[in-house]
């Protein structure tokens, strides 16, 4: 179904009034990092036909999902509503994106989208919107603010399905965890919280699993010291810290026999440094978010399983509550209409928000949308939902051991 077709889904029950109907999509131009923050602009009402600025800050644009899947979902969604969209992305800087905040709220944005750099330090942002009277959405990163709606995929889930795939192909032996930016909830605490619950710990606490990258002796805080970080889930850093691991398993006589990476930048990474160093046999390796690279790696056997958030279907769902919230709508009870997103990934819980108890004890607004573990038995899945074509998820795949999306 197409995201233009607004008598397909754009309804939400609580969008009470219509939007405008500016005109093209605008992005709101990144100002330096040394630049001062302009003030907020005074409280206002809810928008009403008059006006429906989205306006979206990114953290780091360049990352390939965000241009890709995410953006269009949100700003087709948007558009089809009648509203107008704009953007900023602030390039892995925190004070920027306070920066690209303030100007937006500056430029008449009417409800703000937020994909944090560092969730711990987006408070001042967060307050500046409040102050001004314009709703905040966290995009796929909570913010711990009970005044902030979530949407995002069930990111304990994703973990699950990570673990639980490498765990079936390899239940015992010796794993290295490689983890994403530290100031992400998701790297240090709904990714390995979902691992736990597919029994990782349980199996280390045995002694059927090692981590390699673990602290001395193991006596260090399960999850927290366990595994190596990666800033900015950068996939030349995540490179790097394998090639070091790899370099230490050798030394020692100590063989990889499994890697839970918890994205697809970090994987790729894992990937490169396995390949570099020759190392065999290869072990099983995880990702997530279906990148057509490591789809790509899947069908090629670089990968073993990618845990498929199908970000077309979460920018959908930012853009209809946007305009929602735009119209005066309750963030507690904003209500999806049936058939805006694809039922394989609308919440378990349905299609009204539900209350998200988060780790720092507050309770946040919150629809969490289902993840789709993809490996080599099931890429047509990622074909069909127009995630990747065929022609890139085969290329360089052996024509002897091609998977069945690429036979």
């Amino acid at each position: 179904m197409s995201i233009r077709r607004t008598t397909a889904f754009l309804s939400v029950i609580f969008v009470l009034a219509a939007c405008t109907t500016g005109g093209g999509a605008t992005t709101a131009p990144s100002a330096p990092a040394s630049q001062p923050a302009a003030s907020a602009p005074a409280a206002s009402a809810p928008a009403s036909a008059a006006a429906c600025t989205v306006g979206v800050s990114w953290n780091n644009f360049q990352q390939p999902r965000w241009a890709a899947h995410d953006e269009p979902g949100i700003r087709d969604t948007v558009e089809a509503g009648g509203g107008t969209y704009i953007s900023a992305d602030a390039n892995l800087s925190t004070e920027q994106q306070l920066t690209d905040v303030t100007t937006m709220l500056s430029q008449g944005a009417n409800v703000l989208i937020i994909l944090a750099q560092d969730t711990t330090v987006i408070g001042p942002a967060v307050q500046a919107a409040k102050d001004a009277g314009v709703p905040v959405i966290a995009y796929d990163r909570l913010i711990e603010d009970p005044e902030v709606l979530y949407i995002t995929f069930d990111n304990v889930g994703v973990g699950k399905a990570e673990a639980e795939a490498i765990l079936a192909e390899v239940p015992t032996g010796n794993y290295v965890l490689i983890k994403g930016d530290p100031g992400d909830p998701n790297a240090s605490t709904f990714l390995p919280q979902g691992w736990d619950e597919a029994g990782l710990k349980a199996k280390v606490d045995a002694g059927e699993i090692t981590i390699l990258n673990g602290p001395a002796g193991g006596a260090g805080e399960w999850p927290k010291d366990y595994g190596t970080y990666t800033e900015a889930w950068k996939t030349e850093e995540a490179q790097a810290n394998m090639e070091a691991i790899i370099d230490k398993a050798v030394a020692d006589g100590t063989p990889i026999n499994a890697v839970l990476a918890e994205n697809d930048s970090t994987a790729l990474g894992v990937a490169a440094a396995l390949t570099g160093k020759n190392y065999d046999p290869y072990p099983p390796v995880s990702g997530q978010d279906g990148d057509p690279a490591n789809l790509n790696n899947v069908a090629k056997g670089l990968q073993f399983v990618d845990v498929w958030k199908n970000a077309n279907e979460l920018g959908k769902t930012a853009g209809a509550a946007a305009l929602a919230l735009c119209a005066g709508g309750d963030m507690a009870s904003l209500t999806l209409e049936d058939g805006l997103i694809d039922p394989a990934v609308a919440p378990a819980a349905g299609l009204t928000a539900q209350a998200f108890e988060t780790p720092g004890g507050s309770s946040v607004s919150s629809f969490i949308l289902q993840p789709t573990p993809l490996t080599a038995e099931n890429l047509q899945l990622a074909i069909d939902g127009g995630q990747v074509t065929k022609e890139a998820l085969c290329a360089g795949v052996d024509a002897a051991s091609a998977p069945p999306a690429c036979q």
